[in-house]
């Protein structure tokens, strides 16, 4: 009766071996905390409050629950199943001592206590009565080990430091230093108003991330991610050739609708792997690029990561439209990690490697297409409904309805009812590292915005960049780099949003052209170490070192997060994100896009080493800065020929001359 702690161990352990499958549950448990697998009473009773959450979230999308109520409510789930499914430590996996009884049921009185206050304890808050602060700290320690038990120390640790910063801060010197504040002060601040715990991010896990998690959950059980893997083997051609383009397209199918990382990484992966291997990849290779496309997930319409729920909400702007922003980079994405894997084919053919080319599947796309064609519906549905004015909750509520009717065209896929439940009940579950992150997360942001750092943060960076914006967003997207290297993608978002966003803003950024630097950046976080879960996942089922799969992950992500520093540093460059500003028009627009594709494509080719033939050091670099010039235009001063910055001319002038001399020299070697 109990869910698997993630979207894809119903396929991971049927497509590789025991070890390896053991080995990926190892890296994911370490990520995502050690989850019990209760059988008997005590899983019918964990599958029931799960389902129950479930119902109540969808029930909320659909009728009217108080803003205070949803809020409590959801933390309050949280942490009763936090408890229940996250052991203590993992000696203590599938058991359930007295403690955790304990724990839920201190869970459940700081629910109660909350919900039954009312107004009147919203009304307290600036005299709050003793009961208050005893509440306040049980409720901040619940959430400290709830979010270790989901996903780790580390969250706790720095939230713990930015409380300590809030109590202690009127001892540090000057541009630290705050008034300092006491716990009559802070813990309700923290604990009962909509400026820590259950702030923005509570909202949007409650409102959004959840629904969406479970619409994931209910695709998977209807197979829809097989299927997009399958489909995207057939619509490549079946070969061993195109297992790069096979990994490019399944990515970018599986990933819009799962948003997870590692789920896209390890359920590809495990297919690819074998056809990958046959082609001459090695196993460091073949897993920077099944991360890579893990990480295109996060950033892919239209269920990006938990991030892009966040964004519309600090924005005040529908989901749509952070969708709508994110379409072109997203292309892009993809389109460079096309190029590499292009040039990888190339590579690998001229090694001299005997590639067996014997086709692994002989369907057909349009067969393929005609028989599972319903698992696209839903993911249309999405966006048809935001389109004509529905909220994003009753777009992804709809679409549920819509796949779970659907699922009937098939028997393997049909969701039943006793399937439903568990399915419903598992999507809660998927939910709640996420949900306990962003309930940590409200922590710091409230000691941010109590204190006032984000604003000293943003003056501090200002001045230490001397008031250059292309040197402040060099040094904001270090500072998020930095923060994603300990959190996961959607704490990094959170705390950068605040710190790190308002220097970008304060320069003349616009606003939404800074949270998506911050957020493309956050997304950073899942190929880098310690958190690098997506390159350790590959790493496990490719058989290769950990780190230098990461490596070899950064190299192929390299060129698409060169990216977004073309929306804060070229004021042209919000035309990527499809938005414009003074007269700028499509034609533009087109310009921008151009130029940044072919910008991509030279530096695709400066990181592989290739690209009609083999590059020489002197080539790569040269490579490299065509290809800043043409993304990067204000790597120079923003001098302009026929309206178009001249940067991007120069670099096109110097890509095609690299390219000229490439095919001299290999007629040269041809005829010789």
């Amino acid at each position: 009766m109990t869910q698997p702690s993630n979207p894809f161990s119903e396929i991971a352990p049927n497509a590789m071996d025991a070890e390896t499958a053991a080995k990926v549950e190892k890296l994911i448990e370490a990520e995502e905390g050690v989850m019990n697998r209760f059988q008997g009473a005590l899983g019918v009773v964990a599958v029931g409050i799960a389902l129950v959450m479930s119902l109540f979230h969808l029930w909320a999308a659909w009728s009217i629950v108080p803003t205070t109520t949803l809020r409590f409510a959801h933390v309050g789930f949280t942490l009763v199943l936090g408890f229940m499914l996250f052991p203590v430590a993992r000696r203590f996996r599938d058991r359930f001592p007295p403690w955790d009884w304990a724990l839920i049921a201190a869970g459940l009185y700081v629910t109660w206590y909350l919900i039954s206050g009312g107004d009147d304890l919203q009304d307290r808050i600036i005299f709050p009565e003793p009961m208050d602060i005893v509440v306040g700290w049980l409720l901040i320690a619940l959430v400290l080990e709830a979010t270790r038990r989901c996903t780790g120390w580390i969250m706790p640790v720095v939230a713990i430091c930015f409380l300590l910063y809030a109590f202690f801060g009127n001892h540090l010197p000057a541009p630290w230093t705050h008034r300092g504040y006491d716990e009559e002060r802070l813990i309700p601040h923290l604990s009962i108003t909509l400026e820590g715990i259950f702030g923005t991010a509570v909202d949007v896990s409650a409102t959004l991330i959840i629904l969406f998690t479970i619409y994931g959950a209910i695709l998977s059980a209807t197979g829809a991610g097989k299927y997009f893997v399958d489909f995207s083997f057939a619509a490549t051609g079946g070969r061993p050739s195109s297992a790069g383009r096979t990994v490019v397209l399944s990515a970018f199918l599986l990933g819009g609708p799962s948003g997870s990382g590692v789920a896209t990484t390890v359920t590809i992966g495990t297919v690819a792997w074998p056809m990958m291997r046959r082609v001459g990849y090695t196993s460091h290779d073949a897993g920077g690029l099944l991360a890579a496309g893990g990480l295109g997930a996060i950033v892919s319409p239209p269920i990006m990561g938990a991030a892009a729920f966040l964004i519309a909400e600090y924005l005040k702007i529908s989901y749509l439209d952070v969708l709508i922003m994110a379409i072109i980079p997203t292309v892009l994405y993809y389109a460079a990690l096309l190029f590499m894997v292009e040039l990888d084919q190339r590579r690998i053919r001229l090694s001299g490697v005997n590639v067996d080319d014997a086709p692994i599947t002989t369907e057909r796309v349009w067969p393929m297409f005609k028989r599972g064609w319903y698992h696209f519906t839903s993911l249309i549905a999405i966006i048809a409904f935001m389109s004509i004015g529905y909220s994003a909750t009753l777009s992804v509520l709809y679409a549920m309805l819509l796949a779970i009717a659907l699922s009937f065209l098939s028997r393997e896929s049909a969701l039943y009812p006793l399937k439903l439940a568990r399915t419903l009940a598992a999507g809660s579950e998927q939910a709640l590292g996420i949900a306990a992150t962003c309930a940590c997360a409200g922590i710091i942001v409230g000691c941010i915005t109590l204190t006032g750092l984000g604003l000293k943060f943003s003056d501090i960076a200002i001045q230490a960049a001397g008031g250059s914006l292309i040197v402040t967003a060099i040094y904001t997207g270090l500072i998020v780099w930095v923060v994603g290297l300990a959190v996961p993608v959607t704490a990094s978002y959170i705390i950068c949003a605040v710190v790190a966003a308002p220097a970008l803003i304060k320069l003349g950024v616009p606003d939404y052209a800074a949270h998506m630097f911050v957020f493309y950046y956050a997304v950073l976080s899942e190929v880098s170490p310690p958190t690098a879960l997506s390159p350790f996942a590959a790493a496990a089922i490719t058989g290769a070192g950990p780190y230098r799969t990461t490596l070899m992950a950064w190299k192929y992500t390299l060129p698409a997060f060169v990216l977004p520093f073309v929306f804060v540093t070229d004021p042209q460059g919000v035309g990527l994100l499809l938005n414009f500003v003074g007269d700028m028009t499509w034609v533009d627009v087109f310009w921008q896009i151009f130029f940044a594709t072919l910008g991509l494509a030279g530096l695709a080719s400066a990181c592989q080493g290739f690209a009609i033939t083999a590059m020489g050091t002197l080539e790569r670099w040269m490579m490299g800065l065509a290809g800043l010039l043409m993304v990067f235009p204000a790597v120079l001063e923003a001098v302009t020929w026929d309206s178009i910055p001249a940067p991007h001319w120069l670099g096109l002038g110097l890509g095609i001359l690299l390219l000229v001399g490439q095919v001299m020299r290999r007629r040269r070697t041809a005829a010789a």
